[in-house]
């Protein structure tokens, strides 16, 4: 916020051979194929520049990244070996922490006490504490159905924080991705609340496409409201979508934090493709909705409108620093 310049890194390439698939495990001491690493970029945002760009992973994408301007200090995670990695932007030089677990988190976020968390591939909570220097992993689990899960898979796929600050709100990861509600700054561990599934109910006997059950696009609107997508799918048991429609469908949806109830305010669409696998979502000054959509043959982003008694000047801030 005090320069205006952005911080972006990227994940991973493609197919980068003639082979069938791309394994960086089988490309990692190949000279040609493996991946250079992360490239952590820093573009002047102002005067619409690049001041200049580093190789943040050496052979690894980046998962996710944070900025603690306060400090100077950007947080990520690697792929595809998941370690916990710190880059000093005065220093230009890197720390590896150490590896979390094997399935990766997609987001980091800070707390008021500069602490970083994420999650862990058994659904637990992961803590940065700077003075200490050290991880540390909750007792507890994150949200998951407990029905048939046991908190495997439940890593955080996209946390958007409260505009005061004191909680974050949060979508596990596929299938049957659940909200949850965390307070940080209360406690030796925070609290977590489960506000349930995000998406529908479906009969656990069969089978489910991982790509179909999702849930992100978490982000504050000018009204002080929480929006995320979710995806619908046509199911003949829970969801009698009609033949005329996509078989499956992005949902926005409006979570109101005082009494927590939700309503569906608008259904995202795209001309070829599916609208219902959302990574991101984003608000600008003027107070409209953008969701960044993946699984088309191009990324996509797409745009919400908010009537004007929504709105209010400058509703992207605070600015969320972590993607």
């Amino acid at each position: 916020m005090h320069d205006g310049v952005l911080y972006m890194a990227t994940i991973f390439p493609g197919r980068r051979s003639i082979l069938p698939v791309y394994s960086p495990w089988y490309s990692w001491h190949d000279k040609k194929r493996c991946f250079r690493g992360s490239a952590l970029l820093a573009f002047d945002t102002r005067n619409d520049r690049v001041l200049w760009w580093d190789t943040l992973i050496p052979k690894e994408g980046c998962r996710c990244l944070l900025h603690d301007e306060e400090r100077g200090l950007l947080y990520a995670i690697s792929y595809p070996r998941d370690h916990f990695i710190i880059y000093d932007l005065r220093t230009r030089k890197r720390r590896d922490i150490g590896r979390i677990s094997s399935i990766n988190p997609q987001a980091l976020f800070l707390d008021k006490r500069h602490r970083v968390w994420t999650s862990s591939d058994y659904g637990r909570l992961v803590r940065y504490t700077p003075e200490t220097d050290r991880l540390e992993i909750s007792p507890g689990l994150l949200a998951h159905d407990l029905n048939y899960q046991t908190g495997w898979h439940s890593v955080f796929y996209d946390v958007a924080p409260s505009p005061d600050g004191e909680c974050v709100y949060a979508s596990t990861w596929c299938p049957n991705p659940r909200l949850m509600r965390i307070w940080p700054n209360e406690g030796d561990w925070p609290r977590v609340e489960d506000l349930g599934p995000a998406t529908q109910l479906r009969d656990l006997s069969f089978p489910i496409d991982m790509y179909r059950d999702h849930c992100g696009g978490l982000t504050f609107a000018g009204d002080g409201k929480l929006y995320y997508v979710a995806s619908r799918w046509r199911d003949s048991k829970y969801n009698l979508t009609p033949e005329s429609r996509k078989q499956n469908e992005g949902m926005v949806w409006r979570l109101d934090p005082q009494t927590l109830k939700r309503e569906e305010v608008a259904r995202l669409e795209h001309p070829t493709g599916m609208a219902h696998y959302v990574s991101r979502g984003a608000v600008d000054h003027n107070g409209d909705l953008f969701s960044a959509t993946l699984g088309t043959i191009r990324p996509a982003s797409s745009r919400s409108r908010c009537r004007p008694p929504r709105k209010r000047k400058n509703s992207h801030l605070p600015i969320r620093m972590w993607g």
